[in-house]
């Protein structure tokens, strides 16, 4: 039919142009009619098959009755000819969980027909998954096909899975009463999780608490987590998806708001708790400090790490952190001001990857900002006691360290460290015993180089110091004899020579 249209076009319109200008128009004409090929021709031929960017789509574990992100699926056409594609379909029809929208057509009952698909071309399928709750604790997959039928009867398929995770959703949830939430699913917050001053929850060993955009813990009485080395109490984002195909949601900041513990909270205490990607890692306000009140906050064998602002800001408040990894803050990644604390056996590592505007490993004061100009807005909290033990200091910046201090001055403030590697300069200062200093000539050198994995690609990172370290067999033992197994479960004193930080090198 399109043949038989450009030769009667040419009948028709050629021949009041033999002279003058003629020639011009022929040339014109001569352009629509190469045009006038067989680019619309269609095949069905039994060998001419649709090729796909992905034999399966496949959804990372889906939290149930939550609409899915969308993937995509590319359908090409790779042959000289164009191909119909008279049925897509999806196996389990309209009881299938996924849902499809092919070239802008939305497959109702998981059924769409009479589809094209012209020659060296494409069209794009958008895949989503909704999950129903199966009232399981354990991870349920899914599976089904969608189906490709073609003018010639061939059918092609592409396999869809996912796995569903039911979780216990909480929506603005108070604690007014001592509270143990269940480990035995994942809970998912909505607009924060309060614990009422007074109250006391307790998370179990493998509890994960999962906190949507923005969301965050906040605790006015006190917060008991339980982790184990097996099963550790996690608090993350609520995105079990990915940024990219090697890139998880979840290694990424700023998923979830933090943990904040207010004046009027006492006692808490986390052990092998994984805290990761907030906003914020965990904050602790000004607070009563003399010895015979409970710390505000105990940790050990914790993980705070991958945080979009600070990662641990203790304000005028009595703390201990033991065995604890604090990592990869845009703010600071550890900030005193004021109040009596003490680190041992930590690794304070400032490898934030996302911006070169990051903060210090440790940034140590003796004032609380109360307006812009830090010089005259502040409240005077003395630092009563820094000490550190056993630590790594250490980060991307030549120097890591840094005394913000307004009322004293530096040389007046009350801190120690011991047996230390620090990426800083204060040879000379009695304050630093034993330190190992973490500095070089060269701009290349870092210290990342410590470390058995540093991969800034997919975000991941293993602080376990290597063989070739400045950081093995710098700890005291005498310190480490009091906390012997290092925080993934290994001895301290096997080879009877410890490694600074929270990890020992193997």
């Amino acid at each position: 039919m399109k043949t038989n249209i450009c030769n009667r076009i040419q009948d028709i319109l050629l021949p009041p142009y033999k002279g003058g200008l003629g020639w011009v128009f022929c040339l014109l004409l001569l352009f629509v009619v190469v045009g006038c090929d067989d680019y619309d021709s269609w095949t069905t031929s039994p060998a001419a098959r649709l090729t796909f960017s992905a034999d399966t789509v496949a959804f990372d574990t889906v939290i149930t009755n939550q609409s899915s992100t969308t993937s995509t699926l590319i359908v090409f056409n790779h042959n000289k000819e164009g191909l119909r594609i008279s049925r897509v379909a999806l196996g389990m029809g309209s009881e299938s969980p996924f849902r499809v929208n092919l070239d802008g057509q939305y497959l109702y009952g998981g059924v769409g027909e009479d589809f094209e698909v012209r020659r060296q071309d494409s069209i794009y399928a958008r895949i989503e998954v909704r999950l129903p709750e199966v009232d399981s604790d354990s991870i349920h997959a899914y599976r089904d096909e969608l189906l490709f039928t073609l003018e010639s009867g061939v059918v092609q398929k592409v396999l869809l899975t996912a796995s569903g995770m039911d979780v216990i959703i909480l929506r603005g949830e108070v604690v007014t009463d001592d509270r143990t939430l269940d480990a035995r699913r994942p809970y998912l917050i909505y607009d924060s999780l309060v614990v009422a001053q007074g109250a006391t929850l307790t998370l179990p060993e493998g509890c994960t608490l999962m906190f949507h955009d923005g969301v965050s813990l906040l605790v006015h009485g006190t917060l008991k987590a339980n982790g184990s080395l097996a099963r550790p109490v996690t608090l993350r984002g609520d995105r079990t998806d990915r940024m990219f195909p090697y890139l998880p949601y979840d290694n990424t900041p700023n998923r979830w708001g933090g943990l904040h513990f207010f004046a009027d909270s006492h006692g808490n205490e986390l052990t092998q708790c994984d805290i990761h990607s907030g906003d914020y890692g965990i904050i602790c306000d000004s607070t009563a400090i003399d010895e015979s009140a409970s710390p505000l906050l105990t940790m050990q064998d914790c993980v705070v790490h991958n945080i979009g602002g600070p990662g641990l800001v203790l304000t005028h408040c009595r703390t201990q952190v033991v065995g604890t990894q604090v990592s990869n803050t845009l703010g600071n990644t550890v900030q005193l001001l004021g109040g009596d604390h003490t680190f041992v056996h930590c690794t304070l590592a400032q490898f934030y990857p996302l911006s070169a505007d990051r903060g210090d490993a440790l940034v140590l004061g003796d004032s609380i900002p109360t307006g812009p100009d830090m010089k005259k807005d502040y409240d005077y909290v003395p630092l009563e006691r820094a000490l550190f033990l056993n630590c790594v200091i250490t980060g991307y910046a030549d120097d890591v360290l840094r005394g913000q201090f307004f009322r004293t001055t530096v040389a007046e403030g009350n801190f120690l460290f011991q047996n230390c590697l620090m990426r800083t300069v204060a040879e000379g200062d009695p304050r630093f015993q034993n330190v190992r200093y973490d500095l070089s000539d060269s701009l290349e050198v870092t210290g990342k180089d410590h470390f058995v994995l540093f991969d800034t690609h997919d975000f991941l990172y293993d602080f376990t110091p290597d063989s070739l370290s400045a950081i093995r067999g710098l700890a005291d033992p005498e310190v480490a004899r009091l906390y012997p197994i290092d925080r993934k479960g290994r001895s301290r004193l096997a080879d009877g020579e410890p490694d600074a930080g929270a990890y020992e090198g193997q």
